[in-house]
């Protein structure tokens, strides 16, 4: 799900500017950067949008022609920002030029990139933001106004990824300490009220509730609690207040990080273009989505596309809605924050052509998954993706952005829709102003944005890829593997195939002559006959489909067509609902499915873990002595993604996995030995028999269900939700100073020590002379092995630390939380248990300190060697810092005292932050490396880096044992070069403003 609209809540609203040039003269801040830099190249393509006289924009379609409609779509938008953002310093003309010849330039040429804003979660946003508060402390001590710094293009962060479960299901007994994050300095805040012990679900004494509810009675185990949730009574349906253990839960979480929430506050207010989404809201990648997306920027009447930089790794979800978004680590976030361009390397796009239809039956997570595994057999590692066809149109916005959330699934950086109609009505039902939709599509028509499928030039794509919809069937999983799929169309014979087939992974073995047996029972005073395939549990869960509603509104749509049929589930069939989230349970009730779905007898049972995992409830006993008797082979029908045989109950054997109508469809059928295209799926009142193409919901159908009820539903609620609803964040008390008040007491905030020696003139680079090695790593050493990450453990140096800021392990929290204290970050660095050290031969988190002799933990040693001022190197092999891109990975090293990597070859991003920071990426020449020389890392070494460096320069290394060798400066521009001779980005930056 998607929306467009400015975000906020309540203490600031974002705004739309673009960055302020870094490398130009400082603007009036009181005023945002003017929109069209007056040394742009490009300044002769403004225009004024022919429908609004009042806005401008850069037509970048005027820019030769007949290159620029070759261009796959994503690529004009990285084409937009260039131009747009050329200043003839970070962004220059022939980077543009570079762009608009994208196809002979792709994979070997870099381009700098500015997003039009930038998200972050809150694990990533706080040490961001910790340092923009420093930079103001240090421009106010050189005499200029700290009112100026300010991050440069609109920072949206959603704090939501701090929370810790201290109470689970049937716990709320549980007793915890609770302390307040400022410490032990402090006194905590006062809690709710809250039960310790008889934990009530309130019923309100409805009259249709059917028994107690009282959780302290022995009624407590036919109920399925689910923890951290809100909950319904099973007896009435009604919604009942959250369980006393998610209450305390989120208490005791608000009181723990209540120090890092202030922290937060403080920046909606002190900051500009600084937007905090609260906790308690949702998860940063739907808030995005659903709330942040714009579509189109403006700014004083400029318009320009949105795009975005995000640091958590779904955010590549919006390219479902047209906006270009790209996930990166903390440090590139940072640098767009501060006005400095990411760099790009200009990818190869392949096209996907959607050609065809989707079938009837086919649900939008078959087309989701089919398309998913399509593109996961070609070979689209770090390229784009852009769809383009007729069969576009018959995706879903929801079904675009759950595809480019599947990025990682198939190895793509970007899997691009281009905005088109289906996109706009989206937009539509999500509440923009239809003035601004008019605006938006006039714009993104002049500059050739909007995708036509009647008139739009095929743009020039690397490879085309096809996908046939026709193609695209419903399939099941089972009985014993999801990765045994059948297509519906198959069950029935590959059900009889499994019965026949030998003991094992899909057989059962059942002898021919036993394979039509029907064994009669007696239930609730009826009779029925049970055979092999009978469906004895029906569960529907959506935990895995609850970013796309579809599913679950056809598995309603279903329920109801079928109850308005005639149709019934025989009444010993366990059936059951339960949402992943409460949005669910939304929706369902919105568009008025809900009613149906009980009468079905798929009830809600709570929002979690439940029949997915083997929690079920008993099966009726005479048909658990049926089954026994007959040897028959009883089924279970599940929407989740487990379904290993004898997981709920030792009598089912076995069992499928399938979409939510599905589990409805064979639920009503009573069996999955059945075809269900050709098959009744039982008698109406009457006696005529209905099949499921009489009862199953068009396509069209359930997607205007979904656009015209579901979705202006749930934006309403959501931005009700965020702007008014959250109480705790509402009445938290923050500073209102224009620098931020730090307490040298806190164990979470923390100035850190970037700009402790910023002069208004950087000194020349020092030399590094006579530098110990503090690691001399080997290949594949990822940012997992560097950075700090997870639990705190109670011997690392980070835990002395916090004990003697008087606290116990049990208020250490994780480094995650921490991330805004750099002492505690310092600590965690290289604190990896499976980081091997050659120069200790073992691995752990320990090496030398060659002064001493001794061995010891690696910030210990730093502390040593920083104290006699000596400075630092690491030695590695080939592939250091891959993986993650992780901030800490870099500034860690740095505040370690490392000045210089040498490496036989980096990940990319790893070395853009090294240099970022103010650490040199030195690489050993081809073919050699620390074992060719014969280095130990037992040796200093001196290491010659002139004056004038040039990007690439082969530079001099030294050792005290006499050898003498050469290796590059990986650095690949001048820009990155002067970064470096700035002492990093912070730096930089901060100097602008002096």
């Amino acid at each position: 799900m998607a929306t467009a609209g400015s975000g906020g809540d309540g203490e600031a609203q974002p705004s739309s500017g673009l960055r302020r040039d870094p490398g130009g003269e400082q603007p009036d801040q009181g005023d945002k950067r003017r929109m069209v830099n007056s040394e742009n190249p490009f300044k002769y393509l403004v225009e004024t949008l022919e429908c609004s006289p009042d806005k401008t924009f850069f037509n970048i379609s005027k820019l030769q022609g007949s290159d620029y409609d070759a261009l796959p779509f994503c690529i004009r938008v990285v084409l937009e920002a260039v131009v747009r953002n050329c200043d003839g310093v970070l962004v220059k003309e022939d980077d543009a030029m570079k762009v608009l010849k994208w196809n002979s330039n792709c994979e070997c040429q870099e381009i700098p990139f500015l997003p039009a804003r930038v998200v972050l979660q809150d694990f990533t946003g706080i040490p961001a933001m910790v340092d923009f508060a420093a930079m103001r402390d240090a421009v106010k001590k050189l005499d200029r106004d700290p009112k100026l710094v300010n991050p440069a293009c609109p920072t949206d962060l959603i704090v939501d990824h701090s929370l810790q479960l201290d109470f689970t299901k049937c716990s709320a007994a549980q007793t915890v300490s609770i302390t307040t994050s400022v410490d032990s300095h402090r006194p905590a805040s006062k809690l709710s009220p809250a039960k310790s012990a008889g934990m009530k679900s309130h019923c309100r004494g409805q009259s249709s509730c059917k028994g107690a509810c009282d959780s302290g009675t022995s009624n407590r185990s036919s109920r399925e609690q689910i923890e951290n949730t809100p909950m319904l009574c099973p007896f009435h349906l009604q919604p009942i207040p959250e369980p006393e253990a998610a209450l305390k839960s989120l208490e005791i979480e608000f009181n723990r990080n209540k120090e890092r929430l202030q922290f937060f506050k403080w920046c909606s207010k002190a900051f500009k273009n600084v937007t905090v989404i609260p906790p308690e809201t949702g998860t940063v990648h739907q808030v995005n989505l659903e709330y942040l997306s714009r579509l189109v920027m403006e700014e004083k009447g400029f318009l320009y596309p949105d795009s975005v930089l995000g640091t958590d790794s779904h955010t590549t979800m919006v390219n479902g809605l047209g906006i270009l978004g790209l996930g990166v680590g903390g440090i590139e976030s940072e640098a767009a924050m501060l006005g400095i361009p990411t760099t790009l390397t200009l990818p190869e796009v392949v096209g996907c052509e959607v050609t065809g239809s989707v079938s009837q039956l086919s649900s939008s997570i078959d087309v989701v998954l089919s398309i998913t595994k399509h593109l996961r057999q070609a070979d689209l590692s770090g390229r784009f993706v852009e769809f383009f066809g007729e069969g576009v149109s018959q995706l879903s916005v929801a079904d675009r952005t759950t595809i480019a959330n599947m990025c990682p699934e198939y190895g793509a950086t970007v899997a691009f829709f281009p905005v088109d109609q289906v996109t706009i009505n989206h937009l539509k039902q999500t509440g923009v102003d239809a003035h601004r939709l008019r605006l938006f599509e006039a714009y993104l028509k002049a500059i050739k944005l909007l995708r036509d499928e009647t008139g739009t030039r095929i743009p020039k794509y690397s490879k085309v890829l096809e996908i046939n919809l026709n193609n695209i069937v419903p399939y099941v999983s089972g009985p014993k593997r999801p990765q045994d799929r059948v297509s519906i169309t198959d069950m029935k014979r590959d059900f009889e195939a499994c019965l026949s087939e030998k003991a094992g992974l899909r057989g059962f073995q059942i002898p021919a002559e036993r394979q039509k047996v029907e064994v009669p029972v007696t239930y609730e005073r009826s009779q029925y006959k049970l055979s092999h395939g009978c469906v004895l549990i029906a569960a529907v869960i959506s935990c895995t489909n609850n970013c796309n509603p579809s599913v679950m509104l056809t598995a309603g749509l279903l329920a109801k067509k079928a109850v308005l049929a005639g149709l019934k589930v025989k009444p010993y069939l366990r059936t059951s609902l339960s949402p992943g989230s409460g949005t669910v349970t939304h929706y369902l009730t919105a568009s008025g499915v809900l009613p149906f779905l009980n009468q079905l007898g798929f009830d809600i049972i709570g929002y979690g873990c439940s029949r997915c995992v083997g929690n079920t409830n008993p099966l009726p006993e005479e048909i658990v002595t049926a089954i026994k008797e007959g040897e028959l082979v009883a089924c279970g029908v599940f929407s989740g993604n487990k379904h290993f045989e004898g997981s709920r109950c030792s009598c089912i054997r076995a069992n499928y996995l399938a979409s939510p109508p599905l589990v409805v469809a064979y639920a009503l059928a009573g069996t999955v030995n059945i075809d269900l295209q050709t098959d009744a799926l039982g008698m109406n009142a009457q006696g005529e028999k209905v099949f499921l193409r009489d009862i199953w919901p068009s396509r069209e159908e359930v997607l205007q269900v979904e656009e015209n009820l579901v979705i202006p539903s749930m934006f309403k609620e959501l931005k009700i939700k965020i702007e008014k609803q959250n109480t705790r964040w509402n009445l938290l008390d923050s500073p209102e100073s224009t620098l931020f008040p730090w307490d040298h007491r806190s164990t979470y905030i923390r100035s850190p020590p970037f700009f402790n020696r910023l002069d208004k003139v950087p000194a020349p680079l020092p030399a590094i002379e006579r530098a110990h090695v503090l690691l001399y790593l080997g290949d594949s050493v990822t940012t997992d092995h560097i950075s700090p990450a997870g639990s705190i453990s109670r011997t690392s140096p980070a835990a002395k630390y916090l004990i003697q800021k008087n606290l116990v392990p049990r208020e250490f929290n994780s480094y995650g939380a921490r991330r805004g204290n750099d002492a505690v970050m310092t600590r965690g660095t290289f604190a990896n248990m499976k980081l091997f050290n050659k120069i200790v031969g073992k691995t752990g988190p320990k090496t030398i300190h060659f002064p001493s002799g001794q061995m010891m933990d690696v910030f210990e040693a730093s502390e040593l060697y920083q104290k006699a001022d000596v400075p630092l190197i690491i030695l590695a092999g080939k592939k250091y810092g891959s993986g993650n891109s992780r901030d800490w990975a870099a500034k860690g090293p740095f505040l370690l005292g490392v000045r210089a990597v040498i490496a036989e070859s980096y990940e990319k991003i790893h070395k853009d932050q090294l240099v970022g920071i103010g650490i040199a990426p030195l690489q050993f020449l081809p073919g050699e490396n620390a074992e060719s020389f014969g280095l130990s890392g037992k040796e200093q070494y001196s290491i010659s880096i002139p004056a004038k460096l040039v990007p690439g320069e082969n530079v001099e290394v030294k050792t005290n044992t006499g050898k003498v060798f050469h290796v590059t400066a990986a650095f690949n521009s001048e820009a990155e070069v002067s970064f470096y001779k700035n002492g990093g980005i912070l730096s930089y930056v901060a100097r602008k403003y002096l």
